[in-house]
């Protein structure tokens, strides 16, 4: 398999940006049982000593270990099994316990990653019943084994990133593997499960870890933070055990919530850490821990009764993997790993950020594309601005999503946004309709495939853009809850006027399982604080230069304007997204990169295509890097079963992730060649409501080892070559 010369020791030391990485001098500790042991290599002690102590990283605290006997409860699905995260759950109680916390967690973040819904795909293409070989059960997929739960620290105390290690108890020591599978967009610790699940139906252990981000809040109204479990407690009592607390320098809470009464700060967006840059560094902590894990776990047992790191990176197969940020934050730690802790990469739908002028060319049918190559906050601050707009063209009006804008009152914002940026010259035309034309041109212009136009509405309706572009910019800039950047901020509202209200306790305490970390979601609002009339929900909200309720237009604008302002603010975030842009360079791992033709979120233009050719520039004939286009593919499955008209035109971009682990398994395991970087057209449900028909298999061609020419994806010289 090619795994030697590796390095041995068990410690991250020299990964560019990594953050704690420097001294990891490595303390003794062991929690396992001392009645599972493996071989050890070292058959004679005079002349070879065998495995060294299994040593914990010395940036992981103090660890819990919880087993689960795959009945009452497991790590797959937290007991619900198959059928129980397909369906409706009762409301968590006013003061969950940790494990109705867990629980609950699990069935929100797999929900919010897969469709659950039978139709899509779910229990027959994919799904905890659906094993490893592919093959349907009558089980329901749950699966015993350890958890092994830790904060990971800088040593300053503030750091506390989450990290969890799944050992199920079908582990082999004969073919050891783990993967890494960091959250997805800003969520916790589980925000992967889904991609977790390749590797438990295998035998192989999961290395989470939430990145420095988090969904659970602090309430500054009564002061009181997350700890790891997701309980919460009051901060003064926490302490070094806050999963997050957010800083206020310069004023005081009490000052603050005089000024504005019942805000929530986020840890993606207020820690003031930039957490991005780092993405790849915790993916190889989590690595690390999960290694040592292993060894407490599995490791050979000294005559003294301590466990032994006979398991290391030597012997046990690693694929960084996981989709969106996640997806971004493997790559990143493939690029920084000095030490070959990793063995390949499998991801999906990456955040890349790539540098100005990489000397990459994306074509599409022989033609260049119109852009390509921006970093995230870049386009998303361009898509916050125009795309609700788009509701209004004519061309959308089947769109998913369109219907809702009455229902919802947000057809006026929507065209009253088409009038504010026609006064402002982003778009031309005369009416709504001329002028929503506009702005979807205006989104072609910047990098957006027309496979991406049906879902510019109804990402426009969930706010995506508006919420990326907001945590971004607070989290790139440094920005502390106090700064209110660009007259934004987070909080629940009121029932009948959505101005901000105090969070009901039974919202508060349910948010580690419930939210995503970047609001709105789970009873919290994206605030206007600078509404002319009063701090108020920002989509409902006027502009405070025009008083014309467009959504605040105002604040989108100032959002964009720190991509190139000269103010302190604007340079802290052009600062903080320098630290955040990718080498090209996966040191000759084998590498597949999976991701949806239609991704509105995250367009193809900008990340995976441009990558691919930075890629080949970096590494030369040495890139063993493979690039899969997916027709029919776009960034949310979740919104497949849950939003009308998805289910018609996209498919489950999920099944192409669980092959791409596979392709990488089996180049490492097999020598089995990657496929080549393709383009696969898979064939949409069709239907003209939903629900769609059934997804078949024959909907979902299996990648190509031999690609057709017209599916055939090149690079020549700095020149990616996409077919139509």
């Amino acid at each position: 398999m090619g795994r030697t010369g590796r390095g041995g020791r068990f410690a991250l030391a020299g990964a560019a940006g990594a953050v704690g990485a420097a001294s990891l001098v490595l303390a003794a500790c062991g929690t396992g049982d001392n009645n599972a042991t493996a071989g050890s290599p070292g058959t004679n002690p005079a002349t070879n000593p065998g495995p060294a102590s299994n040593t914990k990283p010395a940036n992981i605290g103090a660890v819990t270990v919880k087993t689960y006997d795959g009945g009452s409860d497991d790590l797959l699905t937290a007991g619900l099994g198959k059928d129980g995260l397909a369906a409706a759950l009762a409301p968590l109680p006013q003061n969950p316990t940790a494990a109705e916390l867990r629980r609950y967690a699990i069935y929100t973040n797999y929900r919010a990653l897969v469709d659950t819904t039978p139709g899509g795909g779910y229990g027959t293409l994919y799904g905890p019943n659906v094993d490893a070989q592919g093959n349907i059960t009558g089980g329901q997929g749950k699966v015993a084994g350890r958890e092994y739960l830790a904060f990971s620290d800088d040593g300053s105390g503030q750091q506390n990133v989450t990290m969890l290690v799944q050992i199920p108890d079908s582990f082999n020591v004969a073919k050891p593997c783990l993967i890494t599978a960091t959250s997805s967009g800003s969520r916790g610790v589980y925000g992967a499960i889904s991609t977790g699940e390749w590797a438990l139906k295998r035998g192989c252990a999961v290395a989470y870890t939430d990145k420095g981000t988090g969904a659970a809040p602090h309430d500054l109204d009564t002061d009181t933070v997350p700890l790891i479990d997701g309980t919460r407690a009051i901060r003064a009592t926490a302490g070094g055990s806050a999963q997050f607390a957010a800083p206020l320098p310069g004023t005081s809470l009490a000052a603050f919530n005089a000024l504005a009464p019942h805000r929530l700060a986020f840890k993606h967006a207020h820690s003031q850490r930039n957490p991005e840059k780092d993405w790849g560094a915790f993916t190889l902590q989590a690595a690390q821990f999960a290694i040592w894990a292993v060894n407490d776990r599995f490791g050979t047992v000294a005559p003294d009764g301590s466990r032994q790191r006979s398991l290391g990176p030597d012997q046990i197969v690693v694929i960084a993997s996981s989709v969106s940020n996640g997806g971004g934050a493997a790559i990143a730690a493939a690029e920084q790993d000095t030490l070959g802790l990793i063995d390949g990469v499998a991801v999906g739908e990456p955040n890349l950020n790539l540098p100005d002028n990489t000397g990459v060319t994306v074509t599409r049918g022989g033609t260049p594309v119109s852009k390509s190559g921006r970093p995230l906050y870049d386009y998303t601050t361009t898509a916050n601005l125009l795309q609700l707009c788009t509701s209004q063209a004519t061309a959308l009006a089947g769109a998913p999503g369109v219907g809702l804008y009455p229902v919802v009152q947000l057809a006026q914002p929507a065209i009253n946004r088409c009038q504010s940026l026609a006064s402002a010259g982003l778009v031309a035309g005369t009416d709504p309709a001329s002028r929503a034309a506009s702005a979807l041109q205006k989104l072609h212009d910047s990098g957006w495939e027309a496979e991406s136009d049906a879902l510019h509405p109804s990402l426009a309706l969930f706010e995506v853009a508006n919420a990326v572009s907001v945590t971004f910019a607070n989290a790139l800039a440094r920005a502390s809850v106090a700064d209110r950047l660009c007259g934004f901020s987070f909080a629940a509202t009121g029932a009948t006027v959505p101005a901000p209200a105090a969070i009901a306790p039974a919202t508060l305490n349910a948010l580690f399982a419930t939210g995503n970390g970047v609001p709105p979601a789970a009873g919290v609002q994206l605030i206007n604080d600078n509404n002319p009339g009063g701090p108020l929900r920002d989509i409902y909200s006027q502009s405070p230069g025009s008083n014309l309720a467009d959504a605040n237009l105002d604040g989108a604008r100032c959002l964009r304007g720190l991509l190139t302002g000269t103010d302190a603010q604007s340079l802290a975030l052009q600062a903080g997204l320098a630290q955040t842009l990718r080498s090209g360079d996966l040191r000759g791992k084998p590498a597949i990169i999976v991701h949806g033709r239609s991704d509105a979120l995250l367009p193809v233009n900008h990340t995976s295509r441009p990558y691919l050719g930075y890629n080949r520039l970096k590494e030369g004939s040495a890139s063993k890097l493979s690039y899969i286009e997916v027709t029919n593919g776009q960034h949310f499955d979740s919104f497949i079963g849950a939003v009308a008209g998805y289910d018609n035109r996209f498919i489950p971009l999920h099944v192409y992730l669980n092959r791409a682990l596979d392709a990488v398994y089996e180049n490492l395991t097999a020598g089995r060649a990657l496929p080549p970087s393709q383009v696969v057209r898979t064939v949409a449900r069709g239907g003209t409501t939903s629900p769609a028909p059934t997804l078949l298999s024959t909907n979902l061609p299996p990648l190509a080892t031999v690609p057709a020419d017209a599916d055939r994806i090149t690079v020549s010289g700095g020149t990616v070559e996409v077919p139509n």
